[in-house]
């Protein structure tokens, strides 16, 4: 059974898709994880324990905030009827009030019932990879990372890096980013594809206008519920030393690592950790996501296919535009969704095109 709110009295923003909740099915399973704890053994597989944990801590918060918004709703609600039969304006504009910040916070819900998708709810891997533009697209590269680091903070998500490959002058080739978080994955996925920057170049001694390109990937992260197999003799492993911007060793023994994936010809380098297990283990986790990865954009595109719909992947997929020159503007070219505000985007705003691409999303299925 269903937990409905009645949204009728507070306008369109009040959507049905919204206003419905599966109250009860959260209810049970929080039942069956307390059943689970309560078991002997149960931490028996601690990675497991701590999994169903965080689910449990997560499933409880759902239905709070819920359970709030219906009483919050409800006393408006009350409020609202004496305020009309006394004729009182001034209680009324009150609640008027508090009925816009009420449509506020659902619409914010509505969102998360959105991601629905089976790695939704996880934390993410996300990557940026600099174009070809030499020391251009890799400070765009730079500015993407500290862009998405920024988003994070906002979100209140942690945020490590896992590995680093410095330009020669500045900027980054690459950079692996995980953002640790419920629904980090589910929001970030808005990212994946190449984002274009025009502007006065800061390296171009004439100051003329360059464009410059880099590629974002976002991946699910992957545990051990997840089984993605990965056989001994498909991987090469190469041990060399961590090196700092310009290629100079920070390291004299060598713990960093370079995985190769000879079947998809996938490469992972970690070398952001103190120890040679500490980075193979990270990289091991990073092809884990590539290849889960790998299958979800098959059955994409195959799903695409049946529905004839064309889905473009990799450097093609030009999702959006960052101009600082001649204007300034950012447009996601999926959605149409723009501001003129660029600073604000650079600096970590970027709810209003994630939340335009998932309502987008809806749309289409």
């Amino acid at each position: 059974m269903r937990h409905a709110i009645n949204c009728s009295p507070w306008g369109p923003g009040w959507s049905s898709f919204g206003c419905v909740f599966d109250d009860a099915g959260k209810r049970s399973r929080i039942a069956e994880i307390e059943k689970e704890i309560a078991a002997p053994g149960f931490w028996s597989d601690q990675q497991r324990a701590q999994s169903l944990m965080r689910e449990l801590d997560q499933a409880k918060a759902d239905v709070g905030v819920w359970a709030q918004l219906e009483a919050e709703l409800r006393d408006q609600l009350e409020l609202l009827e004496i305020a009309e039969q006394e004729g009182d304006q001034g209680v009324t504009s009150e609640v008027a009030v508090a009925a816009a910040d009420l449509a506020h916070r659902l619409d914010q819900l509505e969102l998360r019932l959105m991601l629905s998708g089976p790695f939704d709810e996880r934390s993410a891997i996300l990557a940026v990879h600099a174009g070809a533009g030499g020391t251009e697209s890799q400070d765009w590269a730079e500015m993407l990372l500290r862009m998405y680091t920024r988003w994070a903070e906002r979100r209140g998500y942690q945020t490590s890096v896992l590995d680093i490959s410095e330009g020669e002058e500045a900027g980054i080739k690459s950079a692996t980013l995980e953002i640790d978080g419920h629904l980090a994955y589910g929001y970030l996925r808005a990212e994946r594809g190449v984002h274009r920057l025009v502007r006065l170049s800061p390296y171009d001694s004439a100051h003329r206008r360059h464009t410059s390109f880099a590629l974002v990937e976002v991946l699910p992260t992957v545990d051990q519920q997840v089984e993605v197999t990965i056989p001994p003799e498909d991987v090469k492993v190469d041990v060399f030393r961590s090196s700092g911007a310009g290629g100079q060793n920070v390291q004299k023994t060598s713990t960093a690592i370079r995985i190769t994936h000879i079947p998809t010809g996938i490469v992972v380098t970690c070398q952001n950790e103190r120890s040679q297990v500490q980075n193979r283990e990270t990289a091991f986790r990073i092809l884990r996501s590539r290849l889960l990865a790998i299958e979800q954009e098959k059955r994409e595109a195959e799903q695409a296919k049946l529905k004839g719909v064309h889905v473009a992947m990799g450097w093609g997929n030009q999702i959006r535009s960052y101009v600082l020159h001649p204007y300034n503007m950012v447009k996601d070219h999926r959605t149409e969704a723009e501001t003129s505000n660029t600073a604000a985007v650079l600096d970590g705003d970027l709810d209003m095109f994630i939340e335009a691409y998932l309502r987008a999303r809806i749309g289409e299925s």
